[in-house]
């Protein structure tokens, strides 16, 4: 049964379940097959070692092996981090963490400590706890909620939250919002008020910042879900903060795209505030009751890594699968982007030379070799008559291989243009008009490109998918998919499709690029299925169904490094991430628009990502003359790739070892083949002594070589609970290979 139809829980029934399965009808969030979803017995776990301690008139206690978590009469969580005899923590007492809007006005409760009733919690996350709080309205007695708290043993950093409302009146009931896992944060405990970094998950915008410092006055909603403004949208359902002794997370364990915000905002006396905000939009009529989605809470010490590796980790016990990424998904990629949208198959073919001289093992038909968004046949002006197929078996006479650029559910409808032509009206929706997402108001609704789009939840449209991707595998011979501008679609109202809930397309997006990833591999064990959220962070919806992930238009090379990270928290330290086109590393703005200048090989090798490039060769002119491989860039990439080749530096293990915005300079850490591998970025072009620390290292001597530079730096001593520190002088990088001895 496909994932978006069962949300199982595996826990001993608790009160209320049924209702909550009818809230996420009601939200429109899941299916109503979810209100009649049988789960399976439990398998029989050892009991679990968390202590919960219950004294009326006092918070419950619960205390894991890392943490502390307090759960007030407000029916908030305050969360410590138990390390070196200490409890850290940025939360601050929150007056309301659970409560309903209606009609602008709050909606809240009083939690009754005294009556919560504690159990033994088991299923797919483990052993744990489960304690269930009674609670009423402060305005109303005939509205009624129960706060269910669960705590594992196998995620002792983490608390879930979930509340189930109940109308015990004799009126309906209008709710607009439930809000969930409010909290006040403060970074005092440094010294420093608002002295903290954020990872905020919403794809918003393309290029715009999702690692950075706080300030005073900022405010983001963060959307997720469904599309937003300009196409985006999906997003990772988690925001982050952080110092350098503690950090903080919330976010929902939901294994599907649910609709819904998390708000940040930066108050005057620049505390943090931050929420979950789920569009109800519902009445609840007498005796009906709903409930919020899975809600978490986290603590730990260290960046954005930790809780977005957390965050997988529990996914991937609810359902979510991470496939292990092919080998070839790490081999060097060259792409026809830079002849832009009007490739041919010579200028294609052209390049196979250089790209064997400096062995890159892929080529990449990009953007634009199509007739329309939607049909996916080869422009008769560029690629006529069989000549795609031809120039992939050209290519694989070469013994190299070859992927394909395209961008499902988007369709031509005869609206709107791209800059590389004005749309027309493709043939599948002449054919198919009843497949398309209809809005509110009865019109298509609009995905990335200001194109339409089809349904993902008709089994129609999944078989057509599945068809155009038997098409360019196997019968055009292509070894993968760079699925490209990949976002999210809108709710979809349209009546022909006898929706349970206009959700069901937003969830229904998983389905699709499933059916892509795993026709895709049957036909080609060692294909690459790449996707590409440009310019933003990646969605729930398809993230497991890839096997290279990419830095998605990066601007510049610190976006490279940081998100190389992010893919590796979410996707496991040996993820296949590339590392886009070197030629992003280093961008300058001119109007609207970028110039792409960058070759910054180091930001990708040094944080273990996938080299890329997308040079023009020979000498095509000057419109080319920005990513033309001039003499003096063919011997820098003959190095850089050379260097990747040789290290292969992404098939290493990604270590945790330092912490994004408090460590200097940025420094990263893998493991290979008995060695560790380090990358320090410094933060201007100005050559400086710097010390270095080399964390991870086992005690005894070790051997230190600048692999970029091949220069020996001697040897340095590690000892217990003492790294060993290495005074060095660079400009941007310094990457080292450090040998046992």
């Amino acid at each position: 049964m496909k994932t978006r139809m069962k949300l199982e829980r595996h826990l001993s029934p608790p009160p209320g379940l049924r209702e909550k399965m009818k809230f996420y009808c009601l939200l429109l969030v899941l299916s109503m097959a979810v209100a009649c979803q049988k789960t399976a017995s439990p398998p029989a776990q050892s009991a679990s070692s968390i202590k919960v301690e219950s004294k009326s008139g006092r918070p419950i206690v619960l205390t894991t092996s890392a943490a502390e978590f307090q759960v007030l009469p407000s029916g908030s969580v305050q969360a410590f981090l138990l390390k070196d005899g200490a409890k850290l923590t940025l939360d601050l007492p929150s007056p309301d963490a659970n409560y309903l809007s209606q009609d602008g006005k709050n909606i809240r409760f009083t939690f009754d400590l005294d009556h919560a009733i504690i159990n033994q919690a088991s299923g797919k996350l483990g052993s744990g706890k489960r304690i269930d709080i009674p609670a009423h309205a402060s305005e109303s007695a005939n509205l009624q909620a129960t706060l269910h708290v669960e705590a594992y043993d196998d995620f002792p950093n983490l608390l879930l939250t979930s509340v189930d409302y109940k109308n015990g009146g004799s009126s309906d009931l209008k709710i607009d919002h439930a809000i969930a896992q409010q909290h006040r944060f403060d970074s005092s405990v440094s010294g420093k008020p608002n002295d903290m970094w954020t990872y905020q998950g919403a794809s918003i915008d393309w290029g715009k910042e999702d690692i950075f410092k706080l300030k005073k006055g900022f405010s983001q909603v963060n959307a997720m879900g469904e599309v937003v403004k300009g196409g985006y949208g999906g997003g990772i359902p988690v925001v982050a903060f952080w110092n350098a002794s503690v950090g903080e997370a919330i976010g929902h364990v939901e294994t599907m795209p649910l609709t819904l915000s998390l708000p940040v905002r930066v108050s005057n006396d620049e505390t943090v505030n931050a929420s979950i905000d789920i569009p109800a939009n519902m009445t609840l009529k007498p005796g009906e009751s709903f409930a919020t989605p899975r809600s978490f809470v986290a603590v730990y010490s260290g960046d954005f890594y930790e809780p977005l590796h957390l965050w997988s980790r529990v996914l991937q016990k609810e359902g979510w699968e991470i496939p292990k990424p092919s080998n070839e998904a790490y081999n060097v990629s060259w792409c026809g982007w830079g002849y832009e949208f009007n490739v041919t198959p010579a200028q294609m073919l052209g390049t196979v030379p250089k790209l064997k001289e400096l062995g890159i093992k892929w080529a990449t038909l990009d953007d634009r070799w199509f007739n329309d968004y939607g049909d996916w046949r080869p422009r008769s002006d560029t690629f006529p008559g069989d000549s795609i197929t031809k120039m992939a078996d050209d290519f694989h006479k070469e013994n190299m291989l070859v992927q394909l650029w395209w961008l499902p559910l988007g369709v031509e409808d005869g609206q709107g243009k791209w800059p590389s032509h004005k749309y027309g009206v493709a043939d599948v929706v002449k054919e198919h008009p009843e497949w398309l997402i209809l809005d509110k108001n009865g019109k298509h609704g609009r995905m990335t490109r200001n194109l339409a789009a089809l349904c993902p939840a008709l089994p129609e449209v999944q078989e057509y998918y599945k068809r155009l991707t038997e098409r360019f595998i196997r019968d055009w011979g292509f070894d993968g998919s760079k699925l490209d501008n990949i976002y999210s679609v809108p709710m979809c109202y349209n009546p022909a499709h006898h929706h349970k809930s206009p959700q069901d397309s937003v969830n229904a997006v998983a389905d699709v690029y499933k059916t892509i990833y795993q026709t895709t591999r049957a036909l080609k064990p060692e294909s690459v299925t790449q996707a590409c959220p440009c310019g933003t962070p990646p969605s729930l919806a398809w993230l497991p169904y890839i096997d290279q992930a990419v830095t998605a238009d990066p601007v510049g090379a610190k976006q490279v490094r940081s998100r190389t990270k992010v893919y590796k928290a979410l996707l496991g330290p040996e993820a296949a991430v590339y590392g886009d086109h070197v030629e992003l590393s280093a961008m300058s703005r001119v109007g609207n628009d970028w110039l792409e200048h960058g070759d910054d090989f180091a930001s990708t090798i040094g944080t273990g990502g996938v080299v890329g490039t997308k040079f023009v060769w020979p000498d095509r002119g000057p419109k080319f003359k920005t990513v033309n491989l001039t003499r003096e860039k063919d011997a820098r990439w003959k190095k850089w790739i050379g260097i990747y080749n040789q290290k292969m530096l992404s098939k290493g293990t990604f270590l945790d070892l330092y912490t994004y915005g408090y460590d200097f300079p940025e420094a990263y850490a893998i493991q290979k083949d008995g060695n560790m591998y380090y990358a320090f970025f410094a933060d201007g072009d100005n050559p400086a002594p710097r010390e270095v620390e080399l964390r991870g290292l086992k005690p005894g001597t070790y051997h230190v070589v600048d692999y970029a530079e091949g220069t020996d730096l001697g040897t340095v001593q590690a000892s217990a609970g003492q790294a060993p520190r290495l005074k060095t002088e660079f400009k941007q990088h310094l990457l080292l290979e450090v040998t046992p001895q």
